[in-house]
This record gives structure tokens, sequence and C-alpha cells, in this order.
């Protein structure tokens, strides 16, 4: 099957879309899947073709301050990081919308992500119910004990932090899956996290997947740290054709 990588900018938001040649003007399945920090939405194209390939057609957004819309990390610690999954979940329904106008997708909706894109895939499961299934890679469901966990690191490398911060991301609260798990209304979501993992920790995955043996979810772990296989590629990929198609 042959791809075609069209660049498009929807309002400010840089983008790829992937999809076959043969299917470009088709309505098909859509995936939005997310970068994480610091990265941008080349360095996901792997993943976005081999989805594609299956038959889905897959947009790979720039988050906020990041790849073309990149500018300088805030001197505050976890503020820009924050700031650009809040752009992610403001921006999801804009860029869906963008799409169905153009009459090029179905009904099924998937949405995945790497790192801080997996836990921007969490937290949209808790708004969004038009998602039909999710994969979230070295991300966490559970974002309000993410940030409870950048707070005690911050104390104990002497990093500052304001005063008021964990009221500046009480917005948080609404949008983390471990703390409404009934949102995700059995819709399937596969995780894949690394034991090793040194900047998402593990447990916070394998808690919330051993909590909720009433959903759909499918948890592949390894022996590994923050770096995403091209094996795991595949079997999102995978995921994402059994869920869709």
């Amino acid at each position: 099957m042959k791809l075609t990588v069209r660049k498009r900018q929807v309002g400010e938001i840089p983008l790829l879309e992937v999809v076959s040649q043969e299917h470009v003007h088709n309505r098909l399945p859509l995936v939005v899947y997310y970068h994480g920090w610091q990265t941008r939405k080349e360095l996901v194209l792997t993943q976005g073709r081999k989805l594609a390939a299956k038959g889905m057609r897959v947009i790979l957004p720039d988050a906020d301050n990041h790849g073309e819309r990149l500018r300088p990390v805030s001197p505050i610690i976890s503020q820009t990081f924050w700031s650009s999954i809040y752009s992610n979940l403001f921006e999801f329904e804009y860029l869906l919308n963008y799409f169905r106008k153009l009459n090029l997708v179905t009904d099924k909706i998937g949405v995945g992500g790497v790192s801080m894109g997996g836990m921007t895939t969490c937290a949209l499961l808790t708004q969004h119910p038009e998602i039909t299934a999710a994969a979230c890679v070295m991300g966490t469901p559970s974002p309000a004990k993410y940030r409870d966990y950048m707070l005690r690191r911050g104390a104990q490398e002497g990093v500052k932090l304001p005063k008021d911060f964990v009221h500046l991301l009480s917005w948080i609260e609404d949008y983390d899956l471990s703390r409404h798990p009934e949102t995700l209304e059995q819709r399937p979501l596969y995780f894949w996290h690394g034991r090793q993992d040194e900047k998402i920790p593990f447990e916070e995955v394998a808690s919330f997947v051993d909590k909720h043996p009433e959903q759909q979810l499918a948890f592949a772990k390894e022996d590994a740290r923050h770096l995403v296989q091209v094996s795991t590629m595949e079997e999102v990929a995978a995921f994402f054709e059994q869920q869709l198609l």
C-alpha cells in the first residue's frame, strides 16, 4: 500500500496527515496521535505510517510549544509541560470537526500518544464519549498523582514551584481518568509501559489496570525504560486495526 504524508495547517495547528493514496478522499476511521514532551510530530511519523497502512486516516499534530510551534520553555518548572497538555485538550474537538466538515472520517475515532501524548489521551477519554478506542504508550491515567510526584521531586531537588502550584493545576482533577474511571464506559484502552521507566512511574498504570477489571483494558509491560520500540508501534497499530476496522 502506497501512503501519502500531507502537511496541513489547521488554524494555528500544524499537523501531518497520513493516509493511503488509494483512499485519500474517502471517509475512513480517524486516529489522532500525539507526540511526547519536547519532541514533535515527525517523531511519531513511523507510528502514523503503521496505522495508515492498516487503512486508517492518521493525524499527527504539533502540540503547543513544540515542533513548528516551538517557543522557549518557561523558567517556571513544569509550566510549559502542563500548558502543552492543556492546549492539546482544547484543540482536540477543533481538529475532529475540521476533518468531519471535509467528510473524511467515519464515526470510528481513535486517540493515542506517547508519554505526554499518552497523558493527553487518557485525559481526553474523560470528556469525549465519541472516542471509540485509545492507546496510551508510556503515559499515565493519573495526572494528579503525576503532578504530586513532580511536586515531591521538585522539593527533593530544591526546585521552587509556585506556592499555589496544585491550585493552578486544579483543572487536572476533572481530566484524571483514575478518578473518573466510569467515563471509560468499557471502551477499549491499550497501555504499554516499561517497568524501568525513569520518567513516568510504571506503578501508576499498573495500579489503574489492577483496580478496574470491569473495563476493557489491555496492558503490555516490558523490562524497558522510557523508549518506544518498533515492536510496540506494531502492537499499537494492530490494536487500532482490531478496534476501528
